[in-house]
């Protein structure tokens, strides 16, 4: 959807980041004193998820740009930290879980970036391994066109070697990464799934071969890649078609340059059902085998999840048996029977992914 209106929070109208986005926007621009007035105009519209892509508001961050990822103690987590960039996405997804979790969604960029790159340094002074994202409340990239965060973050990110910042996108936005100093320290990563889910689930979202076609752009320019195949969906020939990926994928690119492959399938909180059901009729994926999971969400009964793990892990151990992978938010029975050890056997999932981003991003471990 076409972005119509851009909101600036009268805070931040000065800032440097506000002129350089305003210049770029080719819409009404309307400063406004209460940013909750226009959370209230989204929330009354018959749809305020696809409102909420319509309207860009620019705004402070008042609270912490750096922040643990919120898994839960029931599965296992990895020890991701996010850089909290901004909210929501201009591609609609009909799993997103954005549009339950923002009240109402809205696009926001936050543009204090003084306070950003000061969070930064402060964790860099650390000297602790760090692997650290902008896509966990927002896509990374599709803020390419309106904004030079990218080309501000990923040199900063060069200049260190104990952190690795990873850039996890459904776009082909990528152009502006080209001839940017990186040193390897930034991954590019992308959400992949089947063709058939990408058509019928992901509205507006680059199609798989263009995913790849990126993700070798990027290996070309000598960046590390990720991959993340979640939410993966169960249907009738899902197996045939997530293996085809698996071939079409390391057919674009080498797996000696991928930094870590994370799996898992489809969850959802209750709420998320009707709103999939109002927003995407033609959608069957909320009537699967679904019981509730530790963490309150509807998770595929277990089995199911396990036999298409197991075919999935060695499907891509045929191709890259080297690279890691690793399940995100399971817990150790499904990672006993699907990969044959729990990550406690290794010292823990943080442990792993730390190691395998030391030894392709080339990080100091000293």
């Amino acid at each position: 959807m076409p972005l119509l209106k851009l909101y600036i929070d009268q805070q931040v109208a000065h800032l440097p980041q506000v002129v350089s986005i305003r210049s770029r926007i080719d819409v009404p621009a309307v400063v406004v004193q209460n940013v909750q007035e226009i959370f209230k105009s989204v929330s009354s519209s018959d749809d305020p998820a696809q409102k909420g892509k319509s309207v860009l508001l620019l705004t402070r961050n008042k609270g912490a740009f750096v922040k643990k990822c919120p898994g839960t103690r029931a599965y296992t987590c990895c020890g991701y930290q996010i850089l909290h960039i901004g909210t929501f996405c201009t591609m609609d997804c009909s799993y997103c879980i954005l549009q339950t979790y923002f009240h109402p969604p809205v696009l926001q960029y936050f543009v204090n970036h003084d306070d950003l790159f000061l969070e930064l340094d402060n964790l860099f002074l650390k000297k602790k391994i760090t692997r650290i994202g902008t896509g966990e409340f927002t896509d990374s990239m599709i803020w390419e066109i309106w904004t030079d965060l990218s080309s501000r973050l990923v040199p900063k990110f060069s200049k260190q070697s104990h952190a690795v910042l990873e850039l996890k996108t459904k776009t082909t936005a990528i152009q502006g990464l080209k001839n940017l100093r990186h040193n390897r320290k930034t991954v590019v990563a992308w959400s992949l799934n089947t063709d058939r889910v990408i058509k019928n689930e992901e509205r507006n979202t680059a199609s798989l071969s263009a995913r790849l076609r990126a993700a070798a752009k990027c290996e070309s320019w000598e960046y590390p890649l990720g991959f993340h195949f979640d939410p993966m969906i169960i249907y009738d020939g899902c197996e045939e078609e997530y293996r085809v990926v698996v071939e079409k994928l390391f057919s674009h690119v080498s797996s000696k340059n991928i930094v870590w492959i994370s799996i898992g399938t489809f969850r959802f909180m209750p709420p998320l059902k009707s709103i999939i059901q109002k927003r995407f009729p033609k959608s069957k994926i909320i009537y699967g085998e679904f019981i509730s999971g530790l963490d309150g969400k509807m998770r595929y009964f277990k089995p199911l999840r396990i036999e298409l793990y197991r075919k999935m892990t060695s499907w891509i151990r045929e191709y890259a048996p080297e690279v890691l992978i690793y399940f995100c938010m399971e817990d150790d029975e499904v990672w006993q029977k699907s990969m044959g050890f729990i990550p406690q056997d290794l010292g823990g999932l943080p442990r792993m992914l730390d190691k395998s981003a030391a030894r392709i991003c080339e990080l100091n471990v000293g």
